[in-house]
């Protein structure tokens, strides 16, 4: 068999995986994963102050 062949074979493999994992995954609405989250910390006192420490932590930080 030649490097040819062999690299067809994996490919053609490696192409089948890849839609059976497309098939299983969930349908997202082509939302990317920021849109499918955005907004589910409104209001959320932890995620604030979550966010005030990262803005501490950045403004420290040379």
């Amino acid at each position: 068999m030649s490097d040819l062949q062999t690299v067809e074979l994996r490919l053609t493999e490696v192409e089948r995986e890849l839609a059976d994992l497309k098939r299983r995954l969930p349908s997202v609405d082509g939302k990317s994963w920021v849109e499918r989250i955005a907004g589910t910390f409104k209001d959320d006192p932890e995620f604030e102050e979550i966010v005030k420490l990262g803005r501490e932590f950045r403004k420290s930080v040379p």
